[in-house]
């Protein structure tokens, strides 16, 4: 991928044709509201220029093995029978048919943990959930919770949320979030939520966010048709940044820093590739006597075959005989045809000079 340094802090791609969504985990750090990410690092994973390699921690890998567990717990300690998750739609393993995305919006999507419907009208769909969705559950595990002291719910989670509820036509939802301690991290599998550790955060999405479509999803649309519709980044910030501008760097130009250490670095690399060569200059030398002397004796054993194959000690070297049509010039030209089929082309010439030691 070719990325155009710009010098008002920005870079530019060549538009993505197909671009990932905006997800409610990206939804409030294009907005600026996560602590934890940039709108310039969401520009990178939404048009897949550059994104931080996943490995899962002791964190991510608890999240998955308690959030089955305070599922089961809200049905049962909450009396929710009509509580879904997204097994009760898309099977065993959702993932694999809807790619991370549980929603038909161009530019939206997601995935919710869990749902309260109204069976009795809803028809067992994905595209049946809109209209017949009375809640929209999240599920967090955390050791800080102090981010969850008083009823507060952090901004990016509670926008995260309240997108999947507003993709869905509901207003109401649960976060529900318990708190581990060190020790769970180490055996999640052994964690069991009840109301000592877990607690539940209840909200409207029209009360907290009275002009939700308009004040976030209305600036995450002009947000991407700003940066990824068109291929040009939001500004950068060089320490929060760090990051994925260090791996820009290395795979790219920036006229404005790069070029004299490039120039540097060409001459290093050299240095090293010169004195490798030198190190094996006699045996190319002499591979070059031996490949010559084996096509002599392929040559003169090919006869009418179309090729002529010898192997022997890991080796295998093949002569292939080839016929073509050639164009005779000087024929061309004598006929006075020549100038009339002569078609020209451009091409360029990149040389590279090294100074002398």
């Amino acid at each position: 991928m070719r990325v155009q340094w710009n010098t008002d802090g920005t870079v530019s791609i060549e538009p993505p044709k197909r671009p990932k969504k905006l997800t409610g985990t990206r939804l409030a750090g294009v907005l600026g509201l996560n602590r934890w990410t940039t709108p310039f690092q969401i520009w990178c994973e939404v048009t897949k220029t550059w994104q931080e390699p996943f490995e899962d921690t002791k964190y991510t890998l608890a999240g998955k093995a308690v959030e089955p567990k305070q599922i089961a717990y809200m049905r049962e300690a909450y009396g929710m029978d009509d509580l879904i998750d997204p097994h009760d739609v898309w099977g065993a393993d959702p993932f694999s048919k809807t790619y991370g995305n549980f929603y038909r919006h161009p530019v939206l999507g997601g995935m919710w943990d869990a749902l309260l419907v109204d069976k009795d009208r809803w028809d067992g769909s994905a595209d049946g959930l809109r209209g017949c969705t009375d809640a929209v559950l999240e599920f967090k595990t955390t050791k800080r919770a102090e981010d969850w002291a008083d009823g507060a719910i952090p901004e990016y989670y509670a926008m995260q949320a309240a997108l999947y509820a507003w993709l869905l036509g509901c207003d109401d939802v649960i976060m529900v979030v318990s708190f581990l301690q060190e020790g769970d991290y180490d055996r999640p599998e052994e964690f069991a939520p009840s109301a000592a550790n877990t607690a539940t955060r209840e909200f409207k999405v029209s009360e907290r966010y009275p002009s939700f479509e308009r004040d976030v999803v209305g600036k995450a649309l002009a947000w991407w048709e700003l940066h990824v519709e068109t291929g040009d980044s939001p500004e950068y910030d060089e320490r929060r940044d760090a990051e994925p501008l260090k791996a820009l760097r290395t795979e790219t130009l920036n006229p404005e820093s790069d070029v004299e250490a490039l120039l540097s670095e060409l001459s290093d690399l050299n240095a090293k590739v010169s004195a490798a060569h030198a190190a094996v200059a006699e045996s190319e030398k002499r591979m070059k006597v031996v490949k010559d002397q084996l096509k002599q004796y392929a040559l003169e054993r090919i006869g009418d075959s179309e090729a002529c194959e010898l192997s022997g000690g890991g080796v295998t070297c093949k002569l292939v005989r080839t016929v073509s049509d050639k164009v005779d010039e000087k024929a061309m030209k004598a006929d006075g045809v020549y100038e009339k089929y002569l078609v020209k082309s451009e091409s360029s010439r990149f040389t590279v000079t090294f100074a002398k030691e």
